[in-house]
């Protein structure tokens, strides 16, 4: 299995889990084809099953924790 850590497509928010329509962060490409797409909670929860049948896993989730640039100083 390979992650991807530079994707050359990022997620966005238009990308939605597709357990639960959450926004997606993580994709996880087939290795039969194909790709399913998931938020944080269920990508973990599914995470070693989808170890055994991924041919690359794309993970978006640092940016669960990351301060956007143009926030104020309060919210940093």
């Amino acid at each position: 299995m390979t992650t991807v850590l530079t994707p050359a497509s990022p997620l966005t928010a238009a990308d939605r889990c597709d357990r639960c329509g959450a926004q997606a962060y993580l994709r996880v490409v087939l290795a039969s084809g194909g790709e399913l797409l998931f938020c944080a909670h269920h990508g973990r929860k599914f995470e070693p099953e989808l170890k055994k049948i991924a041919a690359e896993i794309q993970d978006e989730t640092e940016r669960l924790t990351t301060v956007p640039a143009s926030s104020n100083e309060e919210e940093r």
